[in-house]
This record gives structure tokens, sequence and C-alpha cells, in this order.
């Protein structure tokens, strides 16, 4: 599942390229009849909080998405693809797919690197021996939204929620939602305090994302063993210096990952280290995915665990694991 640092991402690629746009909205797929209450719309900002996205439309209303684990956009026309997202040919949010490096889909868009500029879906070209494609392109399989300006489309498939909302809602949403490092600037303090009433492991607590928006498994994984700190836990056990630092580390992996487009969760790496962290996950992190590999600081087996059904990994010994 995209983590906060790709929706911010996506965000930011909204509104370099759709935002001050009007833009028809239509459900190629048929399944979004509510397109039609933002056809013919501009689209007025675009920002995400956690792992949830928000076009806000001069209607007043917004198109809200939650990619889930299938979800993705696939972007096309006159934007700019970095070097990252190039290699998702255009893809932004699932972390699955076929013809890119390791972990490639963790990415979405930003100003980082020499963009390039296009007419055409990244590998359109290819898929056509080479003839040039028209834009708009044909909707390529299930597109649940088509949003289409003069000189951009974004398509998006498989997401978990989308939905029109009015502002009233998107406040009820935002309100349950944790703190965002991006978001506001009372977010320690809000992080605090939400952790202070919970007495759940603080490996859960850290993927509720009442209590803190946009980790995933990945950064929780990383955050954890960072910290030197147990999964099993409870959190409402931690002296608030140890949940300070845990913010504040968060705080620095979202925007390398917003940044770079890749969780690059490692300290230390020489610039040969950081190029094969960019290229292949299995350089990047420091326990996540590494269940029975030594690890990377005491040499002790990885471990994998399953909590609230989904994978755990932590180093018993770095972290002082006792259950």
């Amino acid at each position: 599942m995209p983590e906060g640092h790709s929706v911010h991402r996506i965000a930011a690629q909204f509104a370099r390229h759709f935002v001050g746009k009007t833009c028809q909205v239509m459900s190629p797929q048929g399944r979004f009849g509510d397109a039609r209450l933002l056809d013919g719309h501009r689209i007025d900002r675009a920002y995400a909080v956690g792992k949830h996205l928000f076009l806000e439309f001069d209607s007043g209303d917004s198109l809200h998405v939650h990619l889930g684990i299938y979800g993705a956009w696939d972007f096309a026309g006159d934007v700019q693809f970095d070097d990252t997202a190039a290699s998702a040919r255009g893809r932004m949010g699932q972390t699955a797919g076929k013809g890119t490096v390791v972990g490639a889909h963790e990415d979405s868009l930003a100003s980082i690197g020499a963009p390039r500029r296009t007419r055409l879906r990244i590998g359109e070209s290819e898929q056509h021996g080479g003839h040039p494609v028209e834009f708009p392109p044909e909707p390529i399989g299930q597109v649940r939204v088509r949003l289409l300006t003069t000189d951009t489309v974004a398509d998006l498939r498989g997401p978990t929620v989308c939905e029109v909302v009015d502002k009233t809602r998107v406040a009820a949403i935002l309100d349950d939602l944790g703190p965002d490092p991006l978001v506001g600037t009372d977010g320690e303090d809000r992080f605090l305090a939400r952790v202070a009433r919970t007495a759940t492991p603080i490996g859960r607590a850290l993927m509720n994302q009442k209590i803190v928006a946009g980790i995933g498994n990945v950064y929780r994984a990383e955050m954890l063993f960072r910290a030197r700190l147990s999964p099993f836990v409870p959190a409402n056990s931690l002296d608030d210096e140890t949940l300070r630092a845990l913010w504040n580390d968060w705080v620095g992996l979202l925007k390398i990952g917003v940044k770079t487009g890749q969780m690059l969760t490692m300290d230390g790496m020489t610039a040969a280290q950081k190029r094969a962290a960019l290229a292949n996950r299995d350089d990047r992190h420091w326990v996540y995915r590494r269940a029975g590999e030594p690890c990377r600081v005491c040499g002790t087996a990885i471990v994998m665990d399953i909590m609230e059904a989904r994978k755990l990994y932590f180093c018993p010994k770095c972290q002082g694991v006792s259950r």
C-alpha cells in the first residue's frame, strides 16, 4: 500500500499540472456515477493528508481518494516525469508491476532531477512500434475516474475509496485522522496526546491512521528499528522524550521520501550505497523484508512476525524484543 510520501507526491503532481484548469471528469468503467458532479469544474487545490488525497473543485466539492493496496494513478500528456517516475512508466501508487526496478512504484512526482516532458504515456510509443499516439490516449483497463484537461490526463484504477465529498465531510475525515508532519504545525503535540490514550503495542499504534497519518508497513518497521524499540511495548508506556524522537524521525524520513520518491531509511550511506539503494529495495532498509537475514548492526537474524494481519520485521537483539 502506498505510504504517505507517495500520496504527497501525487498531490504535487496534480498541483503542478491540473490545479487552475477546468476538467472533464468521467468514469470510463461506469462505476463512478458521481463523476458528473465534478465534470466541467475547475480544480482549485490538490493536497494530501497521510494516505488520503483531496482534489478540491470550484464547485465546493472535493474528490477524495484512498488508493489502498491496488490503487494507482496513470498520468499522460504535457506532464513532467523525474527519473524515478519514468521508471514506473508514469504510474503512481501501487507497489507491484512489470518492467521496472524493484520498488519503483513507491514513487510519485516532484520537481527533482532532470524532468522530461512528453505528450505520451511513458512507454506508449514502444508499445505501438514507435508510432506516435494521439492525445488523449484511450483508457486502458478498468479506469474508475479520468480527469482530462486540454493537455493533461490522469486515470485512476483500483482505489479503496473514490468519492465526491462536500466541505463538511472533508472536515470530518481530517478530524478523524492523526497528524501529518507536512500538514499544520501542531503535529508533534497531537501525536503525543493520541499515543497517550492507547495501551496498544507501539507497532500497532504507528499503523493506526487515527494516531498518526501516513505511516505504513515499511516506515513502521524501519522507524522502530532506528529507535531500537520493541514493536510490542505498550504505546502509552513510552516517555515523551522517546515519542518526540519517534515523531521527529518520521518528519525526517517523510521529507526524504517526498524528495526522492523512495523510502530510504538507512543512514550514513556512501554515494555508491545510495545509488544501489535507489535502484533496489534490498539495499534500502534495515529490517523490512529481510526475515532470516543478518541484522546490519548486530548480525542477529531478522524476525518476521504478524501483527494485525500485517507482516512485522524486527531485530530481536537490537530492539530488545521480549513478549
